[in-house]
């Protein structure tokens, strides 16, 4: 009788196998990732692609008859997203901060290179650079970037090091000024959108940092004072005049400066609880909204997919908000807290402020939706600042 045991034979190691328990194991870093976080912004901008789509496959003019032009580009766009979300993450949380010095000043030289020549006008605002073949950047999107990474860098730097407890007043003065320089800049093309976003980005830095509430104070005392200073010294464009005047009037000029966001919510409001299918949406095919895949993406979700799609788009950006908190929450140290307060509170406002706008209860501003809306730059943008909470996570052990 032959024994069971004579079939036997001994386990080999084997180089694959180990690298896979590696990267299986509870402390690396493909596990230390917060896949909701992931997930959630892969949906929006899986789904993003159909509203894309929809929105400009009938538009000529703009797709040079080629109905799935912006679909393919879209995608392209996010495949782009994701490798630089995936360098991000391996690069990891120390080296970044190291290279915060040169990832910043390369956006102010993107900055002002849009000033120079190379820049170009796109609806009344000079911030964009075409590099030819189609493809252009809008420099403001990765501004946001700098200047979340510059302010982190400066008021974390001596609490880290063990120095104190808190930034001092000195440390929220050096972020405020380096913060300040690409906001100037971004304001003379003038884009007011991206200022908004910033200002916001700024004040939700400064409160993760822990900075005494009188700077707080302070700075949005100093935000009035701007704010009318810029409206009577005649630094708004007409065009940003007329967008405010919509908002404060919607009545005012339904067929000319009103005309966007009476379009937008026309076509919203017709989309009842359900919507009428996508691909479905006569406001969308009509093309009655215009900037329909870009700044007003939000009313193909209104008129095709209806209230039911509206709300799972605005609970999967907050499921990125509410996991974002948490990671700023568990954060090791200063410099990881304040990165991901930032991103939070960048994304928070500015899909507030995006929605918003299509619904009349802000004003239209320009910007676009993270991770929905089409470009490139806010798509590249966005999915680096998710490899960034990535990163704050995967330097800290795993709490659940």
């Amino acid at each position: 009788m032959t024994s069971s045991y004579s079939s036997y034979r001994p386990l080999r190691f084997s180089p694959q196998r180990g690298r896979l328990a590696r990267a299986l194991a509870k402390d690396a870093p493909l596990r230390r990732i917060d896949w909701i976080i992931v997930l959630a912004a892969l949906a929006l901008s899986l789904g993003s692609s159909l509203l894309v789509w929809s929105a400009t496959r009938g538009r000529d003019s703009l797709t040079h008859g080629d109905p799935q032009y912006f679909l393919y580009r879209h995608l392209t766009n996010l495949l782009i997203g994701l490798v630089l979300f995936g360098a991000v993450v391996a690069i990891g949380h120390h080296r970044i901060r190291a290279a915060v010095p040169i990832l910043y000043l390369s956006t102010i030289v993107l900055l002002l290179a849009t000033l120079s020549p190379l820049g170009s006008t796109v609806n009344g605002a000079h911030s964009w650079i075409q590099f030819g073949g189609g493809f252009s950047v809008q420099p403001a999107e990765f501004a946001k970037l700098g200047i979340v990474l510059g302010m982190a860098m400066i008021l974390s730097s001596r609490i880290d090091s063990g120095e104190r407890e808190l930034p001092n007043d000195k440390s929220v003065l050096q972020a405020l000024v380096l913060a300040g320089v690409p906001m100037g800049i971004v304001l003379l093309y003038p884009d007011l959108g991206s200022v908004m976003v910033m200002v916001v980005t700024i004040l939700g830095i400064l409160l993760a940092a822990g900075v005494p509430n009188r700077w707080l104070f302070g700075l949005l005392a100093a935000g009035g004072l701007g704010a009318t200073a810029v409206w009577k010294l005649g630094v708004l464009s007409k065009y940003q005049i007329d967008r405010f005047a919509a908002f404060a009037n919607p009545k005012l000029d339904p067929a000319g400066v009103g005309y966007n966001t009476a379009q937008a919510r026309i076509a919203i409001g017709s989309g009842g609880l359900t919507g009428k299918g996508l691909f479905h949406g006569s406001q969308t095919i009509g093309q009655f909204v215009p900037e329909q895949q870009t700044d007003f993406v939000f009313t193909v979700v209104g008129e095709e997919l209806g209230f039911v799609g509206g709300l799972a788009l605005v609970l999967l950006i907050g499921a990125i908000l509410w996991r974002g908190c948490r990671i700023a929450r568990q954060a090791t140290d200063v410099f990881s807290t304040v990165v991901a307060g930032g991103v939070i509170t960048w994304f928070a406002f500015q899909s507030f402020e995006n929605i918003g706008m299509t619904l009349g209860i802000m004003p239209v501003a320009g910007v676009p939706l993270p991770f929905v809306s089409y470009g490139g730059s806010s798509m590249f943008a966005g999915w680096i600042a998710i490899g960034l909470l990535q990163a704050v996570r995967t330097q800290r052990p795993i709490a659940g």
